[in-house]
């Protein structure tokens, strides 16, 4: 599984210790980390609401199977990325959620409150967090007796939201074009995106907006 991770501009500081922590958990279980910063507080900036677009273009386009991302509480960050289609994100505080949130809902997204709470031990809850998203099977059920419905759910909130959202390539389109603009001309989007993107249509717009 490719995992992206994407900081906000309030919690910029604090990438190289969430990468870090993500990178040492996730690896031991095959997966792959890609860093999309902010890489700290002289990068350009992003706000919690470029993290939903641009977590919604990398799950959408197939450049990568999961996104790790939050703000100061989780909360914005949650939200804007349960705004686009095919994004189901979880707000993460603790391992117990971790847990629950990766076998009962079986998402794809995680949002962490980088601030609120984020003290003493935070490197370590965060890795033990890690480890309850991405050391095994996901969608197994908890408990277990009750696996069936809540994969029946699954698939019922995944047809909901085909039905509640656009395309992404008509969001692109659609969306107001700076501030699209603004949120992929990146140093690091531009390093990894067009590289990873199975989607050659969302690639394309991409690159159009960019001059590319």
């Amino acid at each position: 599984m490719r995992i992206v991770l994407i900081n906000e501009n309030s919690q910029a500081a604090k990438n190289e210790l969430i990468f870090t922590t993500l990178k040492n958990v996730a690896e031991k279980y095959g997966h792959t980390v890609v860093n999309y910063g902010m890489f700290g507080p002289e990068d350009k900036s992003l706000t919690y609401v470029q993290n939903g677009l641009l977590a919604a273009i990398l799950l959408n386009s197939g450049a990568c199977d999961f996104v790790v991302t939050g703000c100061g509480t989780g909360e914005g960050a949650m939200l804007a990325l349960n705004s686009f289609p095919k994004v189901l994100c979880g707000h993460i505080v603790d391992p117990s959620d971790a847990y629950m949130f990766n076998q009962i809902n079986d998402g794809n997204a995680v949002a962490f409150p980088f601030a609120k709470g984020f003290g003493w031990g935070a490197e370590l809850n965060l890795e033990y967090c890690f480890e309850k998203l991405f050391n095994g099977p996901k969608g197994q059920g908890y408990p277990r007796e009750r696996a069936i419905p809540e994969q029946a759910n699954k698939k019922i909130l995944d047809g909901v939201k085909e039905i509640t959202h656009t395309k992404m390539i008509d969001i692109l389109k659609n969306i107001d074009q700076e501030f699209l603009l603004n949120t992929i001309d990146r140093d690091s989007f531009k390093k990894h995106f067009f590289e990873d993107a199975k989607d050659e249509e969302i690639k394309t717009y991409c690159k159009k907006v960019l001059g590319l």
